[in-house]
């Protein structure tokens, strides 16, 4: 998924932390091989036009990725990919690449999912790394244990002796336990073209790469939920998302 992951955790002895740390990291690896394209065998990358059978991980992924997408009125939407490409190779957006853009055009029923329109494509990285960071914390099979996943923090159980894990997040402190928090900015990944700064983070609504610098931190229940909303918000910078998003939830 293009990010380093680092797992903390507390074990009663060394035997017990190293299979933990094997766990945790073998379930990252797995998901990565589901969710990253990055990698051209992975199982997003395969998805086209004709219907394949989807993991179980994927289906959660996307199911919950279209509910962002109704909540938000598109301003979330995994089927970036084909602008994202674009972006990673410097490119200007074309508007052959803007019109493969559109949420309702992926459909997922009945553990199978395609693509409506030939060259649509699915980035995850607004999503997956809150997702795996939430299975690698389950797999370690520890009650303490934190992951973190570039800007994107699931934590279990609180340290032993303390009240939560601290964690730092636009630009404060947080203290928390069995939470998550994920954090949407750009101040790394961008580039500069002509005078002018495009960030790594796209409006799918419009077709077009973030030009203002801004850091968007959301915590929630889980990884999930956490990493979705940040981006989203960093998008729409409307609060109003998460009322729709909660309703629909409910």
């Amino acid at each position: 998924m293009g990010t380093l992951v680092g797992v903390t955790l507390y074990a009663r002895n060394a035997a017990e932390a190293r299979a933990a740390f094997e766990r945790a990291f073998a379930r990252i690896a797995y998901i990565d091989a589901l969710l990253s394209d990055y990698r051209a065998d992975s199982e997003v990358s395969r998805l086209s036009t004709t219907p394949i059978t989807i993991s179980r991980e994927l289906e959660t992924v996307l199911r919950f990725a279209r509910r962002v997408s109704e909540a938000s009125q598109g301003a979330f939407d995994v089927t970036v990919g084909p602008l994202t490409r674009l972006w990673r190779e410097k490119r200007a957006f074309t508007d052959d690449a803007k019109a493969l853009v559109n949420w309702r055009d992926l459909h997922v029923e009945n553990g199978k999912a395609w693509f409506a329109k030939p060259g649509m494509r699915v980035d995850l990285g607004a999503i997956g790394k809150g997702f795996a960071a939430d299975e690698a914390a389950r797999a370690a099979g520890v009650a303490s244990v934190l992951i973190a996943a570039s800007g994107d923090i699931v934590c279990r159980e609180a340290p032993p002796g303390e009240k939560g894990w601290r964690v730092e997040a636009a630009g404060k402190v947080l203290t928390l336990r069995h939470a998550a928090v994920s954090t949407s900015g750009d101040s790394r990944q961008f580039f500069e073209r002509d005078g002018k700064r495009y960030s790594h983070i796209i409006d799918p609504r419009v077709g077009a790469a973030m030009t203002t610098e801004l850091e968007v931190s959301v915590v929630a229940r889980n990884g999930l939920t956490a990493d979705a909303l940040a981006t989203t918000l960093r998008v729409s910078g409307d609060a109003s998302v998460l009322k729709r998003f909660a309703a629909r939830r409910a």
